[in-house]
């Protein structure tokens, strides 16, 4: 399989309560941090069997960041260091992902979810703020759906609510990732990422056999999507591997994009799409448009003055 082709695959990011204490973790440096720097608190919290690894940093309004499919919390880049000094982020390595084991319970973007919801609670957050990216996206999606208590404010980017939203030639390509590409992967940014911080490298086949066994799976999360009662921002790229026509239902699930905002903004949604320029699936997480883009969202900012409001100096 050419270089290229399994980089496009795996870089598909998608996508018994038992109180556990956190337990403290040395904070220590890696080469994937870069200008982000260690982060100022480490640490790993058991939630329905999962031994999840979290890191803390910055001061401000919680941010809970989710990474992408076959990534890690670094795999925001430059896009960490802009967040934490913004915000406290809280970043967590999901399931098999980066530093946090697979386990014996298979990959199921609902469980990650519920599994997050529970992990902030135990964290000691009343609510937080949550920027979730492909796979990540989908367990923001229904960690705010199971708990809508716990989410103030969600960003959702390049995830589909349903499989049929990706391009039809993605399916295939998804449903072959299995282990026995592990070894061809060596020289791919996703194993070079996973091998700087997983404790047990030896676990990336099966971290692959987990993630092609979910993304097998038919799913459409109409239903959790119904359930968001909290301001939704949608971000994806003009060239993403979501059909245009799935990131448009989506935003009319939500409720925007079904008839005009009008001169007043009377009818103006809640709810926010936003479409950046030039980017694709493979490098939105890292791109500096997508926290500019978030960010005044997730503050609750609007710049934007009506035309009455010119007019009338308002």
């Amino acid at each position: 399989m050419p270089k290229m082709t399994i980089i496009t695959l795996l870089t598909v990011a998608l996508a018994a309560f038992a109180p556990v204490a956190a337990q403290a973790e040395a904070v220590s440096e890696n080469p994937l941090q870069g200008e982000a720097g260690k982060p100022d608190k480490a640490g790993r919290l058991t939630v329905n069997g999962i031994d999840y690894y979290y890191e803390i940093r910055g001061e401000g309004e919680p941010l809970l960041l989710l990474h992408g499919g076959l990534g890690q919390i670094e795999m925001f880049g430059v896009n960490l260091k802009t967040l934490q000094e913004k915000r406290q982020v809280i970043g967590v390595d999901l399931q098999g992902h980066g530093r946090t084991p697979l386990g014996t319970r298979p990959i199921d973007l609902p469980a990650i979810g519920a599994d997050m919801a529970e992990l902030v609670e135990k964290l000691g957050y009343d609510k937080v703020d949550v920027l979730g990216y492909s796979f990540g996206g989908g367990v923001a999606l229904h960690m705010a759906a199971v708990a809508p208590d716990r989410v103030r404010r969600l960003v959702i980017a390049s995830a589909p609510f349903a499989r049929n939203g990706f391009f039809p030639e993605m399916l295939p390509q998804q449903a072959a990732v299995s282990g026995a590409m592990a070894e061809m992967m060596k020289e791919t940014p996703m194993y070079k990422s996973y091998a700087a911080v997983a404790p047990d490298v030896s676990a990336f086949p099966k971290l692959l056999d987990a993630m092609g066994a979910a993304m097998r799976v038919d799913y459409d999360a109409s239903d959790a999507v119904a359930k968001l009662a909290m301001p939704v921002m949608l971000v994806f790229g003009d060239s993403d591997m979501i059909r245009p026509e799935h990131i448009v239902e989506f935003y009319q699930k939500l409720g925007g994009g079904l008839k005009d905002a009008g001169w007043m903004r009377e009818h103006m949604s809640k709810n926010r799409l936003a479409i950046l320029p030039g980017l694709t699936h493979y490098e939105i997480f890292a791109a500096p448009a997508l926290v500019s883009t978030a960010l005044p969202f997730l503050d609750g900012q609007s710049t934007t003055q009506s035309w009455a409001g010119q007019v009338n100096g308002e």
